[in-house]
């Protein structure tokens, strides 16, 4: 079943936040739908949401019979939907360059990017586990963090590619998921993905995610990205940095899996990127349980930034960067990018 996917002149998607418990296809018939799921976490990822804007461009054309001022606001609308994670704006951005060739050309490209997510999962999970037999002692331990699997994508996965590549090879040993809160997407996603898989898998607290790598019960970390900036660094879910100085510690590789359009080279450092700040709830409440004072100040970061120094590979569709070892995503010949 794919994450996200065209039918009937609407998009489809797999409602994430009803897992694991239910598995519900939601119909997003407007933009203003998509605007609202992808805010909530209906759809979420970073080639997920990429898929996301392009699809939710070919549906605003639909709607608008093509008006290319009522596809320009609607396009604007799904962009700003999440700030931090790149792959939307390039989503939207890459749907809207065949607007003037009309409606359907705006589905082919949608549509195109829809395909090419699926070959870009399959091949950088290909790379990413060759890397890891190259460097890792098999059968390979893991930590991963957060969903980087195929809810993130449209039916493979990034970094649980990785996994699922390790494990057709039987070269995978066991993986540790942190469980990434607050709003878990680690213990609801990862651990329902590695199930379905039937990988040996362990979860545990973010917290404990740093003793899992220094009692040496984890060889390598990989993780996904929502942005990886023209230095090397990485934007991704909270709690990535501290897992990455632990990696550190433990003198374990840091490995980050993202396909190219992750790669920003317009913004130069992480320093730079706009880091998506959530609700008080999300950290406050659990359900309709308050679990905080009332008045309680939160800062509650989605992301955070890990240092290009700190991230052994970035493992793309194309490419392997070595940005500990110097390795800068903009020093690759354009004709590899």
């Amino acid at each position: 079943m794919r994450t996200i996917d065209w039918r009937h002149d609407r998009i489809v998607a797999i409602d994430q936040t009803r897992l694991p418990h239910e598995l519900v296809l939601m119909e997003i018939d407007t933009v203003e739908a998509l605007v609202d799921a992808i805010k909530r976490l209906v759809v979420r990822g970073a080639p997920a949401l990429g898929v996301a804007g392009t699809l939710g461009v070919a549906l605003a054309a639909r709607l608008s019979a093509g008006d290319p001022s009522m596809v320009a606001a609607a396009a604007a609308a799904v962009r700003g939907a999440r700030p931090t994670a790149v792959n939307l704006a390039w989503g939207v951005d890459r749907a809207l360059r065949p607007l003037d060739q009309g409606i359907d050309a705006v589905l082919a490209e949608a549509l195109a990017v829809l395909e090419e997510d699926i070959a870009c999962s399959r091949a950088l999970s290909e790379r990413g586990a060759r890397w890891l037999m190259q460097h890792v002692t098999s059968p390979v331990a893991l930590q991963t963090h957060c969903n980087a699997g195929a809810l993130a994508c449209v039916e493979w996965g990034t970094a649980l590619g990785v996994v699922r590549a390790l494990h057709e090879r039987g070269a995978l040993g066991h993986v540790f998921a942190a469980e990434t809160r607050p709003l878990l997407q680690g213990a609801r996603l990862t651990a329902w993905e590695l199930a379905q898989m039937g990988v040996p898998h362990t979860l545990v607290v973010d917290s404990a995610a740093a003793s899992v790598l220094a009692r040496g019960l984890a060889r390598a970390v990989v993780v996904g990205a929502d942005r990886v900036t023209a230095n090397g660094d990485v934007i991704n879910k909270v709690g990535t940095f501290p897992l990455a100085l632990a990696a550190a510690y433990a003198e374990v590789p840091m490995v980050v899996a993202a396909p190219e359009s992750t790669i920003d080279l317009s913004t130069p450092t992480g320093n730079d990127v706009d880091i998506e700040v959530r609700g008080t709830d999300e950290i406050t409440r659990w359900g309709d349980v308050k679990v905080a004072p009332d008045g309680t100040d939160t800062l509650n970061y989605a992301f955070d930034v890990t240092p290009a120094a700190l991230v052994t590979a970035i493992v793309t569709d194309r490419r392997v960067i070595l940005p500990a070892m110097g390795g800068r995503p903009d020093d690759q010949p354009a004709a590899d990018r």
